[in-house]
């Protein structure tokens, strides 16, 4: 995939108070959280190898009769990813449950959600967060294989697991990978020890279950920052100050 893919290649997912790009690829490649002008956790846009990103991509190859389409579901803000490949046919959905507070919150959840339609297609996760702007750096608290806290100066990105799906840690980042199949009557079959049925980014102390109820009974990743304490805030769009872009 493109290390800067044009933001005409992405699609956008969000809440009233903050929004993440995502690629074509299905890297969120910008996310400044809590609010639209905080300090960045993901900015690879910018920054390919300091800016940070939040991948979840099938591992196929480029060409040889693979696609992927971006697109929205009917009347909604439930972003589309859809792989396309001769193994197998599969999509990451995801969305921002709405804030309903009519005040501003630090807590905000980023959820993703993956399933395969046809045939087997593999999914890498990994979860690589550089906070502001790449300048600041962050430490990792793993307390089980399901679950892993992100330690920003300010902010805490909570990343959680469910259904036995499980995280390891690669420095100070969670990732991980999982393949999903399709029995021959429509049933999913993990390919074990690399299956994740459902994977999710969420809040601490704060329940997902409803919004992956509603998103279906399909794998799902999501992403949610806990805003422990409020950063400085950044600058207004995506151009930040030093440590990512530029020379």
């Amino acid at each position: 995939m493109d290390r800067y893919p044009p933001i005409a290649e992405h699609g956008m997912t969000g809440d009233p108070q903050t929004a993440a790009l995502v690629s074509s690829g299905g890297t969120i490649d910008w996310w400044r959280t809590p609010r639209f002008d905080s300090p960045s956790v993901f900015a690879s846009l910018l920054d390919s190898e300091r800016g940070g990103h939040c991948g979840l991509t099938a591992e196929v190859p480029d060409g040889d009769g693979t696609a992927v389409r971006q697109l929205y579901l009917s009347d909604t803000a439930v972003l589309v990813t859809r792989f396309t490949a001769p193994g197998g046919v599969g999509e990451v959905a995801e969305f921002m449950p709405p804030v309903t507070s009519s005040s501003a919150t630090d807590r905000h959840r980023l959820v993703r959600v993956v399933r395969v339609v046809r045939g087997s297609l593999p999914f890498a996760f990994d979860c690589r967060p550089r906070f502001d702007y790449g300048r600041a750096p962050h430490t990792l608290t793993q307390s089980d294989s399901r679950s892993a806290v992100l330690h920003g100066p300010g902010t805490d990105l909570h990343v959680q697991t469910t259904d036995g799906a499980a995280l390891r840690a690669d420095g100070a980042d969670p990732v991980g990978l999982f393949a999903e199949e399709i029995g021959p009557t429509g049933e999913q079959l993990g390919n074990f020890p690399q299956a994740f049925t459902h994977l999710a980014l969420v809040t601490a102390a704060m329940a997902s279950d409803e919004e992956l109820s509603r998103a279906g009974s399909a794998p799902a990743v999501g992403a949610s920052p806990h805003a422990a304490a409020r950063g400085p805030a950044g600058p207004a769009g995506p151009a930040g100050p030093g440590g990512v872009g530029g020379g």
